[in-house]
């Protein structure tokens, strides 16, 4: 396996007026392609910055971060930018979608800054609103979708660019428990397909859905550990 993601030793501070926050202080990660992780830990553990940085939405304050080969520890906003969307496809608890948008203007937004055509972006679009059992529903705007539609669109929109990971940030927060299932279901088929899947979670029931899980306390690495409970599902998406 090709290693995807390395950080060594890298910390985060935050200064807030004469307050000094240590958000991350020494975090060293290896993650391989193909793998399907959780980051968990209480609030304020180091989890969400750490996928901050992760995603690229962020940079250390110490330390190196490696993604897909390239250093991007000290990178400028506008490099960060176009690794963000050539190499990341973010899925959030809010869903983030455009309100006036279709689902398939939604799920082409990224490859609009990518510079594609807009033919090609329709047919881009369309695959991957396909791959998530929404093709029927590509004309609805995200007001006629149920909350599980509007996730499988934002998990189209992270999937339209072939990113080298897929970032999740509580996927399940704003769904009920039916629903939740079924998107980590999803989930399940999209990794089976070989993708790099990170999950931001508070929940040990969505966190089992992870065959590896990352544990964080006070900005550190409690524990790193296989999961050998993965919960599976032989039902189709």
């Amino acid at each position: 396996m090709s290693v995807i993601i390395q950080t060594e030793d890298i910390s985060r501070v935050y200064r807030m007026g004469s307050e000094t926050i240590h958000a991350l202080k020494s975090v060293s990660i290896t993650i391989n392609r193909g793998e399907y992780v959780a980051f968990m830990g209480p609030s304020g553990s180091g989890k969400s910055t750490l996928m901050n940085i992760v995603g690229c939405l962020d940079t250390p304050s110490g330390g190196q971060y490696i993604l897909n080969g390239k250093d991007v520890s000290n990178m400028t906003d506008n490099e960060l930018a176009e690794i963000r969307n050539k190499e990341i496809g973010f899925v959030f608890q809010t869903f983030n979608l455009l309100p006036r948008s279709t689902s398939l203007d939604n799920v082409s937004l990224p490859l609009i800054y990518a510079g594609y055509s807009k033919r090609v972006r329709d047919e881009k679009a369309m695959q991957a609103l396909e791959s998530v059992g929404l093709g029927p529903r590509a004309k609805h705007k995200p007001n006629e979708l149920s909350g599980g539609q509007r996730q499988r669109v934002a998990i189209a929109r992270a999937l339209v660019n072939d990113p080298s990971i897929m970032l999740a940030d509580e996927p399940t927060g704003n769904l009920d428990t039916k629903t939740s299932y079924e998107i980590m279901e999803l989930f399940e088929n999209l990794h089976a397909k070989g993708n790099t899947i990170i999950m931001v979670t508070h929940e040990e029931d969505i966190a089992k859905y992870a065959h590896r899980i990352v544990r964080l306390r006070d900005g550190l690495i409690e524990s790193d550990e296989i999961n050998t409970e993965v919960i599976r599902h032989s039902v189709p998406v």
